[in-house]
């Protein structure tokens, strides 16, 4: 499992953020990176990003218009699953990240399997 680098995960946010397709212009005005990146490269790292199967795009004009294949959430909760598989012992690994959950965590991950149950039919 590979996190996003820098631009990959600005390219992201701005993708996930407008809530529909952009063109790569749109992608470098709206996107939030530390340093002015040239056009070229924003365009090299969404295509790159399009090849590893995390955005989809379509020919608009000369352009191509991308968006992203997954919402943010769906992205992370498939980047949490990847973690427990390979992490070794997944039971244990989930009882230690749950450990440092703050109250309020726990009470929205009660209020999450409480949901999860009645959506599959299960008594609490």
């Amino acid at each position: 499992m590979k996190e996003f680098g820098e631009l990959e995960a600005a390219i992201m946010d701005a993708l996930w953020e407008a809530g529909r397709p952009l063109v790569v212009r749109e992608v470098r005005e709206t996107m939030d990176y530390d340093r002015d990146v040239a056009y070229t490269t924003v365009m090299t790292v969404t295509n790159i990003l399009y090849h590893k199967g995390l955005l989809r795009r379509e020919k608009s004009g000369r352009a191509w218009r991308y968006w992203p294949r997954e919402s943010r959430e769906e992205h992370s909760a498939r980047m949490m699953s990847e973690v427990l598989s390979v992490c070794g012992d997944p039971g244990t690994t989930m009882r230690r990240f749950i450990e440092s959950f703050t109250d309020e965590e726990m009470a929205r991950l009660h209020e999450v399997l409480h949901t999860v149950r009645e959506r599959r039919g299960i008594a609490s």
